[in-house]
């Protein structure tokens, strides 16, 4: 598994996936934000599986 996710783009989805898993923690009727796990751990592991599917990289490294 290949880093496809640029350093921008990692920051940004790890701040938008603490915030939602933040909001389903203080708001029980925000149980759907639990979808935040999702974003973090892409941009803890640094690839997303639909990039791949929609050939995007961000990652400015070049592919070998």
């Amino acid at each position: 598994m290949t880093v496809n996710m640029g350093m921008i783009d990692r920051l940004l989805r790890a701040i938008v996936g603490a915030g939602l898993i933040y909001w389903a923690l203080t708001n029980a009727d925000a149980w759907w934000a639990w979808i935040g796990v999702v974003p973090l751990l892409t941009a803890a592991v640094g690839f997303c599986p639909a990039y791949t599917l929609f050939g995007i990289r961000t990652c400015p490294a070049k592919q070998s």
